[in-house]
């Protein structure tokens, strides 16, 4: 397969492409839905030995949701571990430490063009009160949790999702 085409169906806060693709002769027209370059971020806390999560409301749920920080990779002079970093400070009001990369995947290619680079990040004091971005309306309720309820965590998010799998699997002998 190839794309032929591709043209822009829809460009507002995110992109949707009308795509053509050749497959064997044959010519397919498919939408790809593109929100850019994503980092996410799994918080821990070592001075209080506690790991940090968010909790927001996410429009495809219409109710607030339990992340591991993230947001978009927008600024082409920023590199991805400085993206993450940013999104840690806004959102939980802690300064990193020291940041690990975990993996880097395409949540659903099937037909979403976002690519999330998901880090671990160790944080030891704040620098702001966090919560997100007045100018961005967020509004982020801050959840801390200790080890061992990790693996209890009622988790609806991917990228969660594989952060906490991650980390148990850090602390297995």
């Amino acid at each position: 397969m190839k794309i032929i085409d591709k043209q822009i169906g829809y460009d507002g806060y995110f992109k949707l492409y009308k795509v053509k693709l050749e497959a064997e002769g044959n010519i397919l027209e498919r939408e790809l839905f593109d929100t850019g370059q994503a980092v996410a971020a799994l918080v821990y806390d070592t001075v209080r030995e506690k790991y940090v999560f968010v909790k927001q409301y996410r429009l495809a749920t219409n109710s607030e949701v339990l992340e591991v920080v993230a947001g978009l990779h927008d600024n082409p002079n920023e590199s991805l571990e400085e993206a993450a970093c940013r999104e840690v400070e806004e959102e939980t009001g802690y300064a990193v430490d020291q940041i690990t990369a975990i993996a880097s995947y395409y949540s659903s290619p099937g037909a979403f063009a976002e690519k999330i680079s998901l880090f671990y990040a160790e944080v030891s004091h704040k620098k702001s009160a966090g919560g997100g971005l007045a100018e961005e309306h967020e509004d982020i309720e801050i959840i801390e949790v200790a080890p061992p309820a990790l693996a209890t965590l009622p988790i609806e998010d991917g990228k969660t999702l594989i952060a906490v799998q991650w980390a148990l699997l850090q602390n297995q002998n």
